[in-house]
């Protein structure tokens, strides 16, 4: 039997109890603090590349870790996995937009313009939120 076709339609099917699992108190999704729903992203990827597109940064560091515990021992990486969670949690506000200058000289690409720098201007940007109601949400008090 020929179920080629059967198999693609069963995993591009997302079930009915997974479509808003982001759901507020009232079983509803919260358009304001999470932004729109989108099916998509949550479906299974399509292509084995996609994956591992998704995944390259994680590869890479996992991969440059290695090396550099091989050439110059266990305290190399794990000094570079101490910087990059120290410079991590110094944030901005919620509301502003961080660039987060630091962790991208850590990492080496404050040199490299990809086009999130020139695609990603903050003015641009649609999640500006009333910076009272953000503040309340990252603190716990709504």
């Amino acid at each position: 039997m020929y179920t080629r076709g059967l198999k693609s339609q069963l995993k591009d099917s997302v079930p009915v109890g997974e479509l808003a699992p982001h759901a507020g108190p009232y079983g509803v999704h919260d358009t304001l603090r999470r932004g729109f729903s989108n099916v998509k992203s949550e479906l299974m990827p399509s292509h084995p590349l996609e994956v591992m597109e998704n995944n390259f940064q994680l590869n890479q560091n996992k991969m440059n870790f290695a090396t550099l515990r091989n050439i110059q021992g266990l305290h190399a990486p794990l000094k570079l996995q101490m910087e990059y969670r120290a410079v991590k949690q110094a944030q901005r506000l919620p509301f502003l937009i961080s660039s987060n200058i630091a962790l991208e000289t850590l990492q080496g690409n404050d040199e490299c313009i990809g086009f999130e720098d020139i695609l990603n201007d903050p003015a641009q940007s649609e999640v500006m939120g009333e910076p009272h109601l953000m503040m309340e949400y990252k603190l716990g008090l709504m």
